[in-house]
């Protein structure tokens, strides 16, 4: 089975025309199948761009995607629990839960996606959420190969989609508060969206100036990206069915042409290393958690074994 390649949600505060321009070339240029739209981590950010979400998604279904809308991964405040209402009231797009409160509004059996920020972490968490009417599943980043593998097989006697993040920064962590408005000397209610200044997420470094966490809003990354390249084949013999690329401050085109010709076997993974030495990144590449070892470590492609 050749796994479908997604592109997940844009979590970074980026400007409107940078995101249109995003979603333009996605739709002409990129090699992927589905795309996912919406706020996932600030409902702040939600009016700056929720005006141009039908038109986008017309585009990108023109030019062939399928489009899926996310729900926000933090609920606390009125106006959080009424996106959650209204993305669930639509019923033109399929939708990806990321936090419990979108669950409340469902109807029972009401088809829909479960994302990553939900923490499905074993099989028989994902068979509750199926009987509930999931279809389709993103596990979080740090679950390592043999837990992936026995929650595809556990999907594909459910029949349901398994989706791995193969791309992009690991997200660690969601907090009720804005370390990055803190950072600047401000409150989360008048952050004056200091994030936008930030468009791979503010650096954090250690005491000794080496480069470790990444901020976004009220959300931890990691500083590496995850690259899962190397890992693609044992993914498809697995039986994952999607592979999601997250959208950073690179050629992000580039980087799904590069994991295309990985799916379907055109190149391996000494050719796809040198294909990304060609784009420009500024962060370094990491695939530890994959392999259950720290998640920062890149460790060389079949060094492990999968149990």
């Amino acid at each position: 089975m050749i796994p479908r390649l997604t592109i997940g949600p844009i979590q970074y505060f980026w400007s409107e025309e940078r995101k249109l321009d995003f979603y333009a070339r996605i739709a002409d240029e990129a090699p992927v199948d589905t795309v996912y739209l919406g706020e996932v981590i600030c409902s702040k950010r939600q009016p700056f761009f929720d005006q141009h979400i039908d038109v986008v998604a017309e585009r990108l279904t023109r030019a062939g995607k399928s489009v899926v809308l996310c729900g926000l991964a933090e609920v606390m405040l009125k106006r959080e629990r009424k996106a959650c209402a209204d993305l669930v009231q639509q019923g033109e797009f399929e939708i990806e839960i990321n936090n419990a409160a979108g669950l409340f509004h469902l109807e029972s059996g009401r088809h829909h996606r479960i994302g990553p920020f939900m923490n499905v972490y074993n099989a028989e968490t994902m068979a509750h959420m199926v009987a509930r009417g999931a279809t389709h599943v993103t596990v979080p980043v740090e679950l390592p190969a043999a837990s992936v593998e026995l929650m595809a097989a556990e999907a594909g006697k459910l029949g349901v989609g398994l989706e791995v993040q193969v791309f992009g920064r690991a997200g660690l962590a969601t907090s009720a508060r804005c370390y990055h408005a803190r950072a600047f000397g401000r409150t989360k209610d008048n952050c004056q969206f200091v994030c936008g200044d930030h468009a791979d997420g503010l650096p954090l470094d250690t005491r000794n100036g080496e480069s470790f966490l990444r901020v976004n809003g009220i959300q931890t990354l990691s500083h590496s990206y995850v690259n899962l390249a190397g890992e693609v084949p044992a993914m498809a013999e697995m039986g994952v069915s999607d592979l999601r690329l997250m959208p950073q401050d690179t050629d992000m085109v580039a980087v799904a042409k590069v994991f295309d010709a990985l799916r379907h076997g055109a190149i391996g993974a000494a050719e796809a290393d040198a294909r990304f030495g060609e784009i420009a990144m500024e962060a370094p590449f990491s695939n530890g958690f994959w392999h259950g070892e720290a998640g920062h470590r890149r460790i060389e492609a079949g060094a492990r074994a999968l149990a």
